[in-house]
């Protein structure tokens, strides 16, 4: 190791270290993730969490095939119920349940399901701090000692202050949730913000057999809402999901809900709220030496606002180019290989974003349409099926199957 790379870092917990390779803010699945791909290359790696391991997220908890196929190696989930038979409603009206004799997707709970991703990265060699609060990043001023180096503020005890102290690092991943304070940083521009309500409903056996295996997704009353229904041994999933600017009117749409799946009477064990951000099309991905990924970012699927996958595959990504960040010995080339991790995001996940955006405009104008053909039309109910196996992408659909190609664009063109 250089002299350089041997200078102290004023580390948390008043432990003092040499400057770390790569310093990951957040250990839900980007940050883990992220955590996880940099760790595997031998490099120092810190993944810092402001919780205390593990903890409740707003999430169904769906984990599809692009979401199992980016996993870690050797990696078990978790899974509380396998989905092989799927309910469509509209607005309560139409029902129908499709099945499939293969698995469609899993389902898990957040905190087990995170708390494993974590401890993938601490067996790959990254070390792991928990309660530690990162208030900001600066990468110029009196606090960073060379411009190879970024100064990540942070305190253990969640006050500002005297009590921060600085972590040193070659580079950064930020990882930290749809309210990031590195995608701030970074300059972050988001297109879609969607209000989440979510219920874990615990039900007796009766009727955790009724839903065994099977979830349903409900075509709501306010454009591009829907809500579902997720299984979990003993709890339901239950939430909703619309844009967000009338929390009233999706609050009544969640107790509606409820109410008409006989749900009411049942005490909620957890009930909580979640705003999901969707990036611009032109919303940067790093500055200087700081990646950010996953929620931080604005990666999410607009239509379904599916974010495990996104977060799963763009922490995996961020991970892999903060090590090559990290080796970069001038600004020059750490700007090479940051532009590098945009392009890489761009054209796998900011394709798929595009063809989702233009799936949620159909849908909020016409959801009666997207209903019928889930339900009637046998290959749109393949399409959904091999989408949630990891099959096909929405974008690999449009792209291959011209009939796909030429309603979307009919609906482009209103």
């Amino acid at each position: 190791m250089s002299g350089e790379e041997a200078q102290d870092s004023g580390a948390v917990d008043g432990e003092t270290s040499s400057v770390w390779d790569v310093v990951v803010i957040g250990a839900g699945p980007a940050g883990a993730s992220a955590a996880h791909a940099a760790a595997v290359t031998g490099r120092r790696v810190l993944l810092l969490e402001k919780a205390v391991l593990p903890r409740y997220k707003t999430c169904g908890g769906g984990i599809i095939g692009y979401s199992r196929d980016a996993l870690p190696p050797g990696f078990e989930l978790p899974l509380r119920e396998r989905v092989h038979a799927v309910t469509f409603s509209l607005n309560g009206r139409l029902s129908r349940t499709k099945r499939s004799r293969q698995m469609l997707f899993g389902l898990i709970n957040r905190p087990e399901f995170d708390a494993g991703l974590v401890e993938a990265a601490k067996t790959a060699g990254a070390e792991v701090r928990t309660g530690v609060t990162v208030n900001r990043v600066e990468q110029h001023g009196p606090g960073v000692p060379d411009r190879r180096t970024v100064a990540v503020i942070v305190n253990s005890d969640g006050k500002r202050g005297e009590e921060e102290e600085i972590v040193y690092a070659r580079a950064v991943v930020g990882a930290d949730g749809s309210a990031s304070r590195i995608g701030a940083h970074v300059g972050v521009k988001l297109d879609q913000v969607d209000l989440g309500l979510e219920s874990e409903i615990p039900v007796p056996p009766s009727v955790a057999e009724d839903w065994a295996g099977r979830v349903l997704i409900d075509w709501g009353p306010l454009p591009g809402s829907y809500g579902w229904v997720f299984p979990k041994g003993d709890s339901l999933t239950v939430g909703v999901i619309s844009a967000r600017g009338d929390g009233g009117a999706t609050k009544r749409y969640l107790d509606d809900f409820v109410a008409r799946l006989g749900l009411s009477g049942f005490e909620p064990s957890v009930s909580s709220g979640h705003l999901t951000r969707c990036r611009a099309d032109d919303s940067p991905l790093s500055r200087g030496r700081v990646l950010v990924c996953g929620d931080a970012a604005g990666l999410l699927e607009p239509w379904t606002r599916e974010g495990i996958s996104y977060a799963l595959r763009s922490g995996r990504l961020a991970g892999e180019w903060a090590v090559r960040i990290a080796e970069s010995h001038d600004a020059v080339d750490a700007r090479r290989q940051a532009l590098n991790y945009a392009f890489a995001v761009k054209a796998g996940l900011g394709v798929e974003m595009g063809v989702g955006r233009r799936m949620l405009n159909l849908f909020e104008r016409r959801p009666g349409l997207l209903h019928a053909a889930l339900t009637t039309f046998p290959p749109a109910w393949r399409a959904f099926a091999g989408i949630t196996r990891g099959k096909i992408s929405l974008a690999e659909l449009v792209r291959t199957h011209p009939l796909a190609r030429r309603a979307l664009s009919a609906a482009d063109r209103g």
